[in-house]
């Protein structure tokens, strides 16, 4: 019988320094040492931040930003590494792995200050940066404990298409990958830390899977595996039915469906990369959200029943960082194929469309994408149109940055009576403005868009309709 299979992944404040990493090795040491381990580590914290903007200050012509950010990184990273390795022999081992990286990105760096160009390739290889950085270090802490550790490039063993920036893995490729490179090492016990956020194509050119997108990492590698558990170590105890931050009765969820988590996910949670549940759903390996600073607590568990619970709703969530776009007019009603045009042209600037509210009349067609995507999608919608603009026909194509999306969430909500007459009565006696509704056949999730300052208070009302502050037994 092959060992218990873990796939562990870390955040950037699970490595956020020498200590946090320290922790994290035994972490690691304890999940290998009760069968086989697989882990994923994040940048440390604020890395790829800064190598991002560092990056685009090289664009645009400031030539000694990336060597004044890999000045500051070579630093903290040595300061990482001469704390948590003892043998100077393994440190040099380590800081020549840690020099080729530099020496990596100083490259990158000077390309794009002298050419005053960044293409979504180069940003992937520099935004890559801090992953390398890392996994070398929390492998020598792992080997720091007594376990044979390496680190491993995802290039090596996650194959994804070619969209720089938001990449999507070749799972056929990536398993026969995952084969030749990290079953050899488990079955002799070697625990792989393996570089989160990226991957590469078929041809070996290096991607990323999108910000946020180590979850993404451990859970292609869980499914690639046939993992036993995906556990996502991170600052947070796990799946709240709220931000806490704005609600503070929230509390943790010790049980949720894989539907569940996707659609707080989807709409902000940031306790997930949207995307992370996809690979694991198919084989049902159960996912945990658990807290690297109190390994004790038991977290989250994603699972894909969950379990029910009296009232219907289990959680709520908010975005932010949105824009509501309106295509619109009393003339659209006419016009041939305006809700297909839209949404391609859409799709064609790859923005997500997180939630679409049509009236019957089809005078307006509303919906919503993240703030970054909203000034592109607008101008492709503006071109698509501007014969139907010139005519009048389409009357207006406006966006509004000032609002944001609240999603109410849960698996039983649709055989529970009145969820949504309860909702927007809570709403109305506290004076929330709604500005558009969405609810989804499934009616696993209803969401609705509020002016942004009315977020916080449209999250607390709804939490205690529900009496979502009341600890489950």
């Amino acid at each position: 019988m092959s060992a218990r299979l873990q796939v562990m992944k870390f955040g950037g404040t699970s490595v956020g320094d020498a200590a946090c990493m320290a922790r994290t090795a035994q972490i690691i040491a304890g999940g290998a040492r009760e069968g086989a381990c697989v882990a994923v580590v994040s940048a440390m914290s604020g890395v790829t931040n800064r190598l991002i903007e560092a990056a685009r200050r090289a664009a645009a012509g400031e030539s000694g930003e990336g060597a004044a950010v890999l000045g500051v990184l070579r630093t903290q990273h040595e300061q990482a590494l001469g704390t948590l390795v003892r043998d100077e022999t393994a440190r040099n081992a380590i800081r020549e792995e840690l020099e080729e990286v530099f020496g990596e990105g100083s490259r990158l760096f000077e390309g794009t200050a002298l050419l005053r160009e960044l293409t979504p390739r180069t940003l992937d290889a520099i935004s890559s940066l801090g992953e390398r950085l890392s996994a070398p270090l929390v492998a020598g802490a792992v080997r720091e404990l007594g376990l044979e550790s390496e680190a491993v490039d995802a290039t090596e063993v996650i194959i994804t298409d070619a969209f720089h920036g938001g990449a999507e893995p070749l799972m056929d490729r990536t398993k026969e990958e995952c084969e030749v490179r990290l079953r050899p090492m488990i079955e002799r016990g070697i625990v792989a830390v393996v570089t989160g956020f990226l991957g590469a194509t078929t041809e070996g050119k290096l991607t990323t899977l999108g910000r946020g997108g180590s979850d993404y990492s451990a859970t292609i590698l869980g499914a690639a595996l046939n993992a036993d558990e995906v556990i996502i170590w991170t600052d947070v105890d796990g799946v709240l039915t709220a931000d806490p931050r704005l609600v503070p009765e929230a509390r943790t969820i010790p049980l949720i469906s894989y539907r569940e988590a996707a659609e707080l996910a989807f709409f902000g949670a940031k306790v997930l990369h949207p995307k992370t549940l996809k690979p694991v759903m198919q084989a049902a390996i159960p996912v945990w959200i658990r807290n690297s600073f109190a390994p004790e607590r038991p977290g989250t568990k994603i699972t894909p029943e969950g379990r029910s619970i009296g009232g219907g709703v289990k959680a709520l969530t908010a975005i932010q960082d949105v824009a509501l776009i309106s295509v619109g007019g009393p003339g659209i009603v006419g016009l041939p194929d305006v809700v297909g045009r839209t949404f391609s042209t859409t799709a064609e600037v790859r923005a997500n469309v997180l939630l679409i509210s049509q009236s019957s009349s089809q005078n307006d067609i509303c919906f919503i994408v993240s703030a970054v995507d909203a000034q592109r999608t607008v101008e492709a919608l503006r071109k698509e149109f501007r014969q139907d603009l010139a005519h009048e026909k389409v009357e207006h194509i406006t966006v509004d940055s000032n609002i944001a999306i609240v999603a109410v969430v849960g698996e039983n909500m649709r055989g529970t009576p009145g969820v949504a007459g309860r909702t927007f009565n809570a709403l109305g006696r506290e004076n929330v403005n709604l500005i558009a509704i969405a609810q989804g056949s499934s009616e696993s999730n209803i969401s609705f868009v509020v002016e942004e300052k009315a977020a916080k208070t449209a999250l607390i009302t709804v939490h205690r309709e529900f009496g979502l502050g009341t600890p489950l037994n």
